[in-house]
């Protein structure tokens, strides 16, 4: 084992209790919801935690080739948020240039809206 002490084996599988518990917490609200950016940003948190699993597991363990899966995972979830974006993207420009009515009245909405000032 490489850990000289019992805390530092005990932060670790606390630390490896809460990544789970955002994992969890993640894939509550990528199945809630509501909006596309919400499960996105949901999604690339779930990809995030899981990284931090690994790594984890990885200094519990003592093996590094869980450190491998996390940098394939990492990189996987980094292109999978940026798709994700993309569709995004395209199907609100797809949604504005088919009712470019409905575009023109939120911005207008927005406009009309009073500015806040920070206090």
């Amino acid at each position: 084992m490489i850990f000289e002490t019992d805390i530092a084996m005990a932060a670790t599988e606390v630390a490896l209790y809460l990544v789970i518990g955002s994992i969890l917490l993640s894939f509550i609200r990528l199945a809630k919801g509501p909006r596309l950016p919400d499960r996105v940003i949901a999604l690339d948190m779930m990809t995030v935690s899981i990284v931090a699993f690994c790594a984890l597991y990885s200094i519990i363990s003592g093996q590094s080739v869980f450190l491998d899966v996390a940098i394939v995972l990492a990189l996987i979830g980094f292109l999978t948020t940026l798709a994700l974006a993309r569709f995004g993207e395209r199907r609100t420009a797809r949604r504005n240039r088919d009712h470019p009515s409905d575009a023109t009245e939120q911005i207008e909405e927005v406009a009309e809206q009073p500015m806040e000032e920070d206090e």
